[in-house]
């Protein structure tokens, strides 16, 4: 996966939040090896850094030919973005278009230890 780039926050000690959404995520389903599209919002609130946007979509578009199921996607793609930025918040929801007639949501959450 290519790097998520980060800015240094002039306001670090200010405690405030940041959304980002995009319906542009896409992966393969590791079953049926099909596209699934999918709909991507984060909630984060920032420290000593904020995520740089280009580097971040160039990463989101790599997931077009990764097989990975929902869970396991929400999952890495939180483990990348607090890694790069460190918040002291983030949470991140994928809402995936119906597959099978079923629409699935997942969720994770971050929180910084010891604050």
């Amino acid at each position: 996966m290519p790097e998520i780039e980060v800015w240094e926050n002039q306001y670090p000690d200010r405690n405030y939040s940041v959304h980002l959404e995009t319906n542009e995520l896409t992966c393969i389903c590791p079953k049926t090896g099909l596209p699934d599209f999918a709909v991507i919002k984060i909630d984060y609130k920032p420290q000593k850094y904020c995520v740089e946007l280009k580097s971040f979509k160039m990463y989101l578009v790599a997931y077009r030919n990764v097989g990975i199921y929902h869970e396991h996607l929400v999952n890495r793609i939180l483990d990348d973005f607090t890694k790069a930025c460190k918040p002291r918040y983030a949470k991140l929801e994928i809402v995936m278009n119906p597959r099978g007639g079923i629409e699935t949501t997942v969720a994770a959450e971050y929180k910084r230890k010891g604050k």
